[in-house]
C-alpha cells in the first residue's frame, strides 16, 4: 500500500469553498437585509459547479464522470454492507458518485430557480424583466426553488453522514484525502497535464473573482436593483402634500381599489380625523389611488397583500393579513421605541417607502 494523489487541488479548493458558500447561503436565508449577499453566494456557487461540470468531462483521473460508479449493482451491494466488510474505492464508490452528480444538478438548478424568483419577485438581476410579466407566478417559483434547495441539503447530509461511517467505522482516509490529496492503496496517482491546470487556475481564480467583484460592485447587472424610486411630487402633487402632511406617505400600491374607494367615501372619518377635501380633489385622488392600486402593480407586497385580503376592504395597511403575518416575528417593543414609536410608522425601518420602495434588502430594523 502506498500513497496515491487522488485529488488535485483544484478539486479540494472547490469542495472547500462550495462548503463554504453553502453555509453562507443558508445562514442569511433567513434575514431579509441580507438578501444580496443570498444572491451572491449564489451566482458563486452557481459558477463553482458550472467549472465542476466541465471538469467532469476532462480526463481529470478519479474526477472524471467517466471514472465514476453509476453501475446499480454496485450500488446496492455498497449500500447494503454500509455497517459491514465493503470494497474500498480509490475514487468515488457508487453512492459518492450518484450523491456528487445529484449534488451538481441540484445545486444547478436551484442557483438558477433562485435567479428567477430574484427576478420575478424583488424586480432585481438579469431577469428582473420577468417581474413584469411573471410577477403573479413568484409563489410558484419560490417553492420551486426552496424544493430545490431543500434536496440538495439532503442529499449533502446524506453524504456527508456516508464520509463520517466511513471515516469512523471504516476507517477509511476520505475526508483527509479531501484536504491533504493522498489516499492509501495500490492504484496509480493523479497527475494533472499543463492544460487541466490552466482550466484549474481559471475555475477557482474566476470564481473568487466573480465573489470579490459582486460584494464590491453592488450595481452590476446580476445583483443590480430594477425597481425605480418614484417621486410622488411630481407625479401627483395634491397626494404627496396632503397624505404626507399628516403621515407616512403610503405608497397606492399597498391597498387595493376597494379599499381606497372606501376610504376616499369617508374622508370626514379618517382613522378619528376629519380629512375632508373639495370634490374635485377627492375625485384626483381617488382616480390617482385607485390607477395605482395593488391590483395594478408587480410589486411582491401589492401581490401578497392583494391575495391575503381576499374581499376584504380593509383600510390600515397594518391590519392586513399579510403585514401582521410579515411582522409576527418582531418583538412588540420595537415598534414603541422611540425610533419607532408606532406600527404605522413604516418609515423608521422602510427608509424608501416614500419613494415607492420596499425592497427585502434594505429593510432596516431600527435596534434601541
Amino acid at each position: 500500500m502506498t500513497r496515491v494523489y487522488t485529488w488535485s487541488i483544484f478539486t479540494r479548493l472547490f469542495h472547500i469553498l462550495l462548503v463554504a458558500a453553502v453555509g453562507v447561503v443558508y445562514l442569511v436565508s433567513e434575514e431579509d437585509s441580507l438578501l444580496t449577499y443570498h444572491v451572491i453566494f449564489g451566482y458563486f456557487i452557481g459558477l463553482l459547479l458550472l467549472y465542476r461540470v466541465i471538469w467532469g468531462f476532462m480526463d481529470v483521473r478519479y474526477s472524471a464522470f467517466r471514472d465514476f460508479n453509476f453501475t446499480l449493482k454496485d450500488l446496492f451491494i455498497y449500500m447494503t454492507h454500509v455497517f459491514g466488510n465493503k470494497k474500498r474505492y480509490i475514487g468515488h464508490n457508487p453512492a459518492s458518485s450518484w450523491a456528487i452528480v445529484a449534488m451538481i444538478a441540484l445545486g444547478l438548478l436551484s442557483v438558477i430557480s433562485g435567479i428567477l424568483v430574484y427576478g420575478t419577485q424583488e424586480g432585481m438581476g438579469i431577469l428582473a424583466g420577468l417581474n413584469h410579466s411573471l410577477f403573479k407566478e413568484m409563489d410558484v417559483f419560490e417553492a420551486l426553488h426552496e424544493l430545490l434547495v431543500n434536496a440538495f441539503i439532503i442529499v449533502s447530509l446524506i453524504h456527508i453522514i456516508g464520509v463520517l461511517i466511513d471515516k469512523f467505522v471504516h476507517k477509511s482516509q476520505a475526508f483527509e484525502s479531501m484536504i491533504y490529496g493522498y489516499k492509501e492503496g495500490s492504484d496509480e496517482s493523479l497527475k494533472l497535464t499543463s492544460g487541466q491546470k490552466l482550466f484549474g487556475i481559471l475555475w477557482i481564480g474566476s470564481s473568487v473573482i466573480l465573489l470579490f467583484y459582486l460584494l464590491n460592485t453592488p450595481s452590476n447587472i446580476l445583483i443590480a436593483d430594477a425597481n425605480r424610486a418614484v417621486s410622488y411630487k411630481i407625479e401627483h402633487p395634491l397626494f404627496y402634500e396632503e397624505c404626507k402632511s399628516c403621515h407616512t406617505l403610503y405608497p397606492p400600491f399597498l391597498l387595493p381599489v376597494k379599499s381606497w374607494v372606501k376610504m376616499m367615501d369617508q374622508l370626514e372619518d379618517h382613522f378619528g380625523d376629519d380629512a375632508s377635501l373639495e370634490a374635485q380633489d377627492v375625485r384626483s385622488l381617488k382616480s390617482y389611488l385607485t390607477q395605482n392600486s395593488a391590483e395594478n402593480s408587480t410589486k411582491e407586497s401589492a401581490y401578497h397583500i392583494l391575495k391575503s385580503m381576499k374581499e376584504a376592504d380593509t383600510l390600515a395597511i397594518t391590519k392586513t393579513p399579510y403585514w401582521e403575518k410579515r411582522h409576527a416575528d418582531i418583538d412588540k417593543r420595537t415598534f414603541e421605541s422611540k425610533k419607532v414609536g408606532k406600527i404605522s410608522n413604516c418609515k423608521a425601518c422602510h427608509t424608501g417607502i416614500e419613494k415607492g420602495l420596499l425592497n427585502d434588502k434594505d429593510i432596516k430594523i431600527p435596534t434601541s
